[in-house]
């Protein structure tokens, strides 16, 4: 049986060993379930993903995300990276957009160029789904800080864009880096919500260049917090948008994530919402770390 070559690479980085890391597995068809799960547990990186097929099926690559523990049906960061390893190592041409298709359909991917390398790669996520906003005094327990570092003029409101997350408005950057997730109140808390994971947000920044200072826990999926996490940006984003935290509901901005991890990732929210349609693409570099293969 064929050895499965993989990369290695940062997604969402500043720089070479920042942003989320990811594995990339090609030409994975061959692989059993159970073989994808023992490889991504064997990377223990928050994802790692698996594209089935050498060639376009419906226009598209056939693409599986795995955690240390699970497999989902959508994921971004995993996104942006697939799409470069792609391109690189399978198409090796500039070409424009990378569809991927995965278990909530297809999603597009478009890569911008400087010099001939890819630079900002835009995935365009799905429509997002809002549901009822949760109270604020539970979901401050929760995360370990006080209801009154909740910033009360937005709502706490789960948002899925292809996976869900639960949107946490913060006044400060101090409350958002000491927030940690109470794990005797969390799981009872979300065990019947529509998202688990939980994405904190605030409008103080480390860079000046930043709009937004975010952090992302994902418990859930057997990743305690992420360092970039590109589905959920993309809910906040639909949210931003949505209840015009910048005074409009067109959005364009930077943010930052990871810091309180020591991997510094950088994501770009756009959107636009009217309440017929709401258009979100997140952006951000991929470096490409190291390469190898599996042993079968």
């Amino acid at each position: 049986m064929t050895n499965i070559q993989f990369l290695i690479l940062d997604v969402f980085a500043t720089g070479r060993y920042t942003g989320n890391q990811l594995a990339v597995c090609l030409n994975a068809g061959v692989l059993t379930d159970l073989q994808m799960q023992q490889i991504a547990r064997e990377i223990n990186f928050s994802e790692t993903t698996f594209v089935t097929n050498s060639q376009p099926v419906n226009g598209g690559y056939d693409t599986r995300i795995f955690t240390p523990t699970t497999e989902l049906p959508f994921a971004g960061h995993p996104t942006l990276g697939t799409a470069f390893a792609i391109q690189q190592e399978i198409v090796k041409a500039q070409i424009e957009r990378v569809n991927l298709n995965y278990q909530v359909g297809q999603i597009p991917v478009d890569l911008n160029y400087v010099n001939g390398a890819p630079d900002i790669l835009w995935m365009h996520q799905q429509q997002p789904q809002f549901y009822e906003p949760l109270s604020i005094g539970t979901i401050a327990a929760v995360i370990g800080i006080d209801p009154t570092d909740i910033d009360a003029r937005y709502p706490i409101e789960p948002v899925s864009t292809g996976l869900p997350f639960i949107i946490v408005p913060v006044k400060t950057l101090a409350a958002v880096s000491q927030a940690k997730l109470n794990l005797s109140l969390y799981q009872p808390t979300v065990a019947n919500l529509p998202a688990q994971a939980i994405l904190v947000f605030c409008p103080e920044t480390v860079a000046a260049s930043c709009q937004l200072h975010v952090r992302v826990f994902t418990e859930c999926f057997g990743v305690p917090e992420d360092p970039a996490t590109g589905s959920a940006n993309g809910c906040l984003a639909a949210y931003l948008a949505k209840h015009q935290y910048f005074g409009s509901s067109h959005l364009d901005i930077a943010v930052e994530q990871g810091v309180e991890m020591g991997r510094s990732s950088l994501l770009y929210l756009r959107a636009e919402y009217t309440p017929a349609d709401c258009q979100v693409s997140i952006g951000g570099r991929v470096i490409h770390i190291a390469s190898g293969e599996f042993i079968l």
